[in-house]
């Protein structure tokens, strides 16, 4: 009858081992989520800018666009597009035509959105050339 005991404490603890593990592998892939939308967006950034400076240094039009995924030379993987709506789908990109703004769904729901600035200013000088940036903004929660 002992055996039993020691059978089903050891049971109990490798279920709470094994539930401690799942909850950190989620913690972990939402934060590789998180850092892969962070790479995503710094690409995006700097493709934005190297047209800006060709522009700037050969002349030539911008987009008139204010969907940074126009002006991107290489489409972001798992992007949808224009929509006037949020789909239900996660893990993709879309651009928002109410807010105009670009907009990452996570698999959880919430949403991460950018912006892109024709008039950035001083105060938004990091990443800025010609007055062109793509700003992060707050995410939204659902």
């Amino acid at each position: 009858m002992r055996r039993y005991y020691e059978f089903a404490v050891v049971v109990i603890l490798l279920s709470m081992l094994g539930l401690l593990l799942i909850n950190k592998l989620e913690k972990a892939r939402d934060d590789m989520e998180e850092a892969a939308v962070q790479a995503e967006f710094q690409a995006m950034r700097a493709q934005l800018l190297e047209a800006v400076a060709h522009r700037e240094t050969f002349g030539g039009v911008l987009p008139g666009s204010d969907n940074p995924a126009d002006w991107l030379p290489t489409p972001l993987r798992d992007y949808r597009g224009a929509l006037d709506a949020a789909p239900a789908e996660g893990s993709i990109w879309y651009f928002d035509r109410q807010e105009k703004v670009l907009v990452y769904r996570f698999r959880d729901g919430h949403r991460a959105r950018f912006r892109l600035s024709r008039q950035a200013g001083a105060s938004d000088s990091r990443a800025v050339l010609a007055g062109v940036g793509l700003q992060r903004l707050e995410d939204k929660r659902e």
